[in-house]
């Protein structure tokens, strides 16, 4: 799946992300998509929001989020247990993409705001995504 997500396929979607939308969606469908697709999206978000992440990874986590945001995708976020599979694969080729940026505070937000919809949660769950 990593094969078809680069850069330029991103540009179309860039124009889908804003800080509203984005919590619009995530808070809408968190249980939905369920916690990792969530969590990792988190790490994307507040990766963004770091003054020290450069230009070029925030363009990429604009177009990864906007992807998630969009309502055309590869594979519709409706359709049941595949909806959200196209999301995670995108997510986790911005997150390897940019995961030099996801530090500690990062992470500690996206976590903070995880518990806050799905309470509290066993950590190894996300051991994965944290690597």
């Amino acid at each position: 799946m990593m094969d078809y997500f680069n850069e330029s396929e991103l540009e179309g979607y860039k124009k889908e992300f804003s800080e509203s939308k984005f919590w619009n969606k995530i808070t809408k469908y968190a249980k939905k998509a369920g916690l990792k697709v969530v969590y990792t999206a988190l790490l994307l978000f507040y990766a963004f929001k770091r003054p020290e992440t450069p230009f070029w990874a925030k363009s990429i986590i604009t177009g990864v989020l906007g992807y998630l945001i969009s309502p055309i995708d590869f594979i519709p976020d409706l359709t049941p247990v595949l909806g959200y599979t196209d999301d995670m694969a995108m997510l986790g080729f911005g997150l390897a993409t940019v995961a030099v940026y996801i530090n500690a505070q990062v992470k500690e937000n996206a976590k903070q705001k995880i518990t806050s919809w799905f309470g509290e949660m066993d950590e190894s769950q996300l051991e994965n995504l944290n690597k």
